[in-house]
């Protein structure tokens, strides 16, 4: 059975490798460690199809170690040992370099397994994880490897690899391939920086297309077909998905409706209906909040909508709500109170409930003066008297602050007359 053509097309060189110059390039951090021979234990961190598993290659074949590769998914306790004992063989002589992909899913025991040998220079690790390695990485590990970022790589990097992926079929078919004119360009920028994704298109859209007098024609329909929604690299419960929510809100909250608008597209496509909404509704109270409160119940109601319609019709009442919090005035004042507020009572700064303000009930036999003493606002001039509503540990604690919009500016000059602030 032949191998996928992203094995086949696998560079052998570093400056085959498409993508990631800010490693790579000459003078480069990473490419400095390979080409001295000396290479340390590294954790490669970055989405799939990236190069990962490329460079881990071309790193054991300068080196002349014996490479030997683990899946965190599948692999056990007994297949590090296995490797372990490799290191005492003919093959292993000039050292063993373990590439571990997928590191997140070994559990604590399984890492800490390698670590004597990482110590003694038994092993050469290079552990690969799509997950954020200081979050699922064993302490131990890291603190013993150094990490290496391996990022998306740009449409316009991958546009050579599809070509020359065209190329290699050819000659391995004996049959000219005909490519309609964009398809190249579209397959490298719908693969979404995976350069694995763009080699299977490449494959499926070759299998698939019609011969016409010998020649097989890729067609832009064809491209489309077969590499639709690619581009979306999504798991909801990995860095990826945090990473959008997050660029939505903030793009939101900057008033920047058409990154807003990306976002909440991105959020859609993966059918993330619920993080959008959500987000959505946190965002209108957070980052509006005060300076137009009135947005709350309109977003309520786009939000409503959207669930009770569904997708894909839902894109319409969200994409209304997203782009008025976009382009409303911001304020997070009220955002901040209870942040602080709540921050208070965390640290046990509650107190006793001023008297007059606690429920009606008898006083017990040790106070002196009966009564509860509430004012009752309605009954003073315009609704407001004074009186004290904290508790006396945070008598003249402050946690609300006006902010600078009309709204609550309005508010302010108010409030400021009636208490006799103006």
């Amino acid at each position: 059975m032949a191998a996928p053509l992203a094995d086949r097309i696998r560079p052998k060189t570093l400056d085959e490798v498409v993508g990631q110059r800010h490693l790579l390039a000459p003078g480069k951090a990473l490419r400095s460690i390979i080409e001295s021979g000396e290479i340390p234990n590294m954790v490669f961190y970055g989405p799939s199809g990236v190069g990962k598993t490329t460079v881990a290659s071309i790193i054991a074949k300068h080196t002349h170690k014996r490479l030997c590769k683990l899946n965190g998914t599948t692999a056990s306790t007994a297949d590090i040992r296995d490797v372990i004992a490799s290191t005492n063989t003919l093959e292993g002589i000039n050292g063993v370099l373990l590439y571990l992909d997928e590191i997140q899913y070994f559990n604590k025991k399984q890492q800490q397994t390698l670590l004597e040998f990482i110590e003694n220079g038994s092993i050469t690790l290079i552990a690969s994880t799509t997950e954020n390695p200081y979050f699922y990485v064993y302490n131990a590990i890291l603190s013993r490897s150094t990490v290496f970022e391996f990022k998306p790589v740009e449409s316009a990097d991958v546009v050579p690899a599809v070509e020359r992926a065209f190329t290699l079929l050819e000659d391995e078919e004996g049959e000219p391939i005909s490519c309609e004119e964009g398809v190249c360009e579209y397959i490298a920028t719908a693969c979404g920086g995976d350069v694995r994704k763009a080699m299977n298109a490449v494959e499926l859209c070759c299998l698939s297309a019609r011969r016409v007098e010998g020649v097989r024609t890729v067609s832009m329909d064809l491209a489309r077909e077969l590499t639709q929604r690619s581009a979306m690299r999504y798991d909801r419960e990995g860095d990826e998905h945090y990473d959008i929510i997050s660029a939505f809100q903030k793009s939101m909250r900057g008033s920047d409706p058409d990154a807003a608008i990306h976002y909440l597209a991105r959020l859609l496509v993966a059918g993330d209906l619920a993080s959008a909404c959500r987000r959505l509704m946190v965002c209108a109270c957070e980052d509006v909040g005060l300076a137009w409160p009135q947005i709350i119940p309109i977003v309520k109601a786009a939000v409503d909508a959207a669930m009770m319609v569904g997708l894909p019709e839902a894109r319409l009442p969200l994409a209304d709500a997203v782009i008025l919090v976009a382009t409303a005035p911001k304020s997070n004042t009220a955002h901040n109170a209870i942040i602080a507020a709540m921050a208070d009572v965390e640290k046990g700064k509650v107190g006793s409930i001023p008297r007059q303000l606690q429920n009606k009930h008898y006083d017990s036999a040790e106070v002196k003066k009966k009564g509860q003493f509430y004012k009752y606002p309605h009954e003073y001039p315009n609704r407001w008297v004074e009186q004290q509503y904290l508790p006396d540990i945070l008598k003249d604690t402050r946690y609300y602050e006006y902010g600078d919009n009309k709204n609550e500016q309005a508010f302010k000059a108010y409030w400021e007359k009636i208490k006799g602030r103006a």
